[in-house]
């Protein structure tokens, strides 16, 4: 199936705005493609790449950055950049501050969540990150960037109940954050979801899914 098909399969599937079609490693026309047929939200995963991707292509894109980022690296996206999702650390947040205040701009941010088995995966723990919240974070410290929910991965295995547990986990503490009032009400969007297990993941009350093979292909 074209690029096209699948954009709009996905868009009816999963809704307009909680697609991200995930294009890291893809090509300008393939993007393009995706833009023709409506697609407005990309995701990347490396920094330099998204800013190349920028620069080419239309302005009216909000570009989101799924993947794990490096500090040195967050300058190149911070002029423009309307998402990040995996923000697993204060240092990272410190970053994205000073820059977002060195580019006159407030980031939106999700922290990340380690909710899977597998330890290769990013995120902060359930309880750092409640402490965090708690003990570390105020607007006042951090006025250049806000804070819109929280993201997740699952572990990469065919258990559905092992990954239905893991997005569970990740709404309960979402929930709790709400319900506590730790963050703004600005604080909306969980992040869970991608080709694989979407639908597990909008059952458990994603906002946003990351889909990227299943709309352009798998990858080397």
């Amino acid at each position: 199936m074209s690029v096209a098909s699948q954009i709009e399969f996905y868009r009816s599937e999963v809704g307009v705005q909680r697609l991200v079609a995930v294009s890291k490693t893809k090509p300008i026309s393939m993007i393009e493609e995706a833009y023709e047929a409506g697609q407005r939200i990309f995701g990347e995963n490396r920094a330099q790449e998204l800013e190349e991707k920028y620069d080419k292509l239309p302005k009216d894109i909000e570009w989101h950055m799924i993947g794990h980022l490096q500090t040195n690296k967050v300058k190149y996206i911070a002029p423009f950049v309307s998402l990040i999702h995996a923000v697993d650390s204060p240092r990272l947040l410190k970053e994205i501050q000073k820059q977002g205040a060195k580019n006159d701009r407030v980031i939106p941010c999700l922290l990340q969540l380690h909710i899977a088995q597998e330890s290769a995966k990013y995120g902060f723990d359930k309880d750092e990150l409640i402490q965090f919240l708690k003990t570390e974070y105020s607007v006042e410290s951090f006025p250049n960037l806000e804070i819109k929910g929280l993201m997740g991965m699952a572990t990469f295995t065919d258990n559905k109940e092992q990954v239905r547990a893991e997005f569970t986990s990740l709404a309960d503490t979402f929930s709790k954050i709400k319900s506590e009032n730790l963050l703004s009400d600005n604080f909306s969007e969980l992040s869970m979801g991608m080709s694989g297990d979407y639908k597990i993941a909008i059952e458990e009350g994603s906002t946003m899914v990351r889909i990227g093979s299943a709309i352009f292909g798998s990858r080397p």
